[in-house]
């Protein structure tokens, strides 16, 4: 649970008083111009914070599990998707692996079936949004609430467990979205490495990317969703899944995967 009181993170606050501070200019015309500058480069800070998926400067913002345990998350974005999902989760199976999906509610309330799937199997579903917008870092305030809103009411339907975590559609958000989240109690989720999966078609140089010093406490990013796929039309997720958990099994530390809310439990 959440704290009761939503708190600005303190780039905000500098932003507040920045936005004060230029208002001074209408008081002291001879500060306008020092006042327009330090107002639009806060801007420009704003902007990129938002665009910065893994940045902390707009709220709280999880990249990795807390404590030391020898866990890690893989987290499967974009789906559920009708074709790739079931044959992911025909892979986690095999290995028995638990995953954590983070799904676009409208995709999954068309595939309620294959949801059910998902939870029989002992995954867990969290918040991507309701549609995915293209422009969700550009809404305001009441546009933010009604997306996830939305999502949580019909994955909380479909699943029978109400989302802790949510993930923005790319990472991409404004300052509006971390007191909706708080108001709703979720928690926002980036990852530690991603594979970049839906843009390269190589299942090894997707493995590397995740690899590369992985350690402790790291989330994992792949997608079922928006796959890319291999010249044979393979969607890359399908190779990536059992060579990660291989290597992540026999590599150096014995790392096990667990579910998000399981390795935040710590």
């Amino acid at each position: 649970m959440l704290e009761k009181k939503w708190r600005p993170s303190t780039f905000i606050k500098a932003s507040a008083v920045m936005h004060v501070g230029a208002a001074a200019a209408l008081v002291w015309p001879q500060t306008m111009l020092l006042g327009t500058a330090g107002l639009l480069a806060n801007h420009v800070a704003l902007a990129a914070a938002g665009l910065w998926p893994r940045s902390t400067m707009l709220g709280p913002n999880i990249r990795r599990l807390p404590g030391n345990r020898p866990e890690i998350v893989l987290t499967i974005d974009d789906g559920p998707d009708p074709d790739v999902t079931p044959q992911v989760l025909g892979v986690l199976a095999e290995y028995g692996v638990k995953a954590t999906f983070f799904c676009i509610a409208r995709k999954v309330r068309a595939h309620p079936i294959l949801v059910k799937n998902m939870i029989d199997a002992g995954h867990h579903i969290e918040n991507h949004s309701m549609r995915h917008r293209h422009n969700f870092s550009l809404l305001g305030p009441k546009g933010i609430k009604q997306e996830l809103m939305l999502a949580q009411q019909v994955l909380r339907d479909a699943t029978g467990r109400r989302p802790a975590f949510f993930r923005a559609p790319a990472g991409l958000r404004n300052p509006f979205l971390d007191p909706v989240l708080h108001e709703l109690d979720l928690q926002l989720v980036s990852w530690t490495r991603r594979g970049f999966d839906t843009q390269t078609r190589d299942a090894d140089k997707v493995v590397r990317r995740l690899l590369n010093n992985v350690t402790r406490g790291d989330i994992l990013l792949l997608h079922d969703g928006n796959a890319a796929r291999g010249i044979c039309g393979r969607p890359v997720i399908l190779d990536v899944v059992p060579k990660l958990i291989k290597a992540t099994a026999t590599n150096g530390e014995k790392l096990q995967f667990v579910r998000l809310a399981d390795g935040m439990s710590a």
